[in-house]
């Protein structure tokens, strides 16, 4: 009863649906619907494999170089994002993953941020990393901290910390902005190695010639699925890759058609 109000409600006013977009529908639809497939299937999910990226094969080796230098980990989100951003969801996924590993080799993890919230956060997910490790006592507080909002005292900061510090390993996962180069600069300076990532295409520049690994665009949201191996997470990542290949097609029958057929705007709806 209740379909048959809502078509007679469209009906009675045509501007209750907005014709012309339509095909934001269908996107939505198509995409719901690979997702539950990808999701819920059991033989989709059994075949699927991620394949390797070089950057997260490198997670381990960071940390173990770090514990055998007996020097911390620094792991900073960077500072152009918030808590909301992506990115930064992403970093938090990656930065549980290191945190139950230092916890087991007794490493210092060192994390600056920019922002009281993404510091609140980070503390829980470290603390709650360190209980899986199964060594809570391990943990300090401390060494999660705010410095500074403004984006070069926030450098100066974290450069400062590099160059007295010295850790052996460096994480540079979130969203960076003119300071990216800044710090890779220094974490090159003292030897460390550097595992760097994120979603803007004029900093990753930078990070590719200055640091040891680097995560491109959507590698940093993939991580988290190729880290944990969680299944949902591993599925929503063979969902988007399903999505591209319908969307290159669809551009390449466009392509096809506008250039035979000019004249012919139809598919644009």
């Amino acid at each position: 009863m209740w379909l048959l109000s809502i078509l007679a409600v469209s009906a009675a006013d045509p501007g209750w649906f907005e014709s012309s977009r339509l095909p934001v529908l269908v996107c939505a639809v198509v995409s719901i619907a690979i997702v539950l497939y990808t999701t819920y299937h059991k033989r989709s999910r059994e075949r699927f494999k991620m394949r390797e990226i070089a950057g997260l094969k490198a997670v381990e080796e960071a940390i173990g170089r770090a514990t055998e230098m007996a020097r911390p980990l620094l792991f900073t989100p960077g500072w152009g994002g918030d808590i909301q951003r992506p990115t930064t969801i992403a970093s938090m996924n990656i930065l549980g993953h290191v945190a139950q590993t230092t916890a087991t080799y007794d490493c210092p993890l060192i994390y600056p941020t920019h922002d009281p919230v993404i510091m609140s956060v980070a503390q829980e997910v470290v603390r709650e990393s360190y209980l899986r490790a199964g060594y809570p006592e391990r943990m300090r507080e401390d060494d999660i901290s705010y410095v500074s909002s403004s984006q070069f005292g926030y450098a100066a900061a974290v450069d400062g910390m590099i160059s007295r510090l010295r850790p052996a390993s460096i994480f540079l996962l979130g969203t960076f902005e003119a300071e990216s180069l800044i710090l890779a600069e220094t974490g090159n300076s003292v030897g460390a190695i550097q595992i760097a990532g994120t979603d803007s295409t004029i900093q990753l520049s930078f990070f590719i010639v200055a640091c040891d690994y680097t995560l491109i665009g959507e590698e940093l949201f993939a991580a988290s699925g190729y880290l944990s191996q969680d299944p949902s997470v591993l599925a929503s990542v063979r969902s988007q890759d399903i999505l591209k290949v319908i969307i290159v097609f669809f551009v390449i029958l466009a392509t096809i058609w506008a250039t035979f057929d000019p004249e012919a705007t139809w598919w644009l709806f």
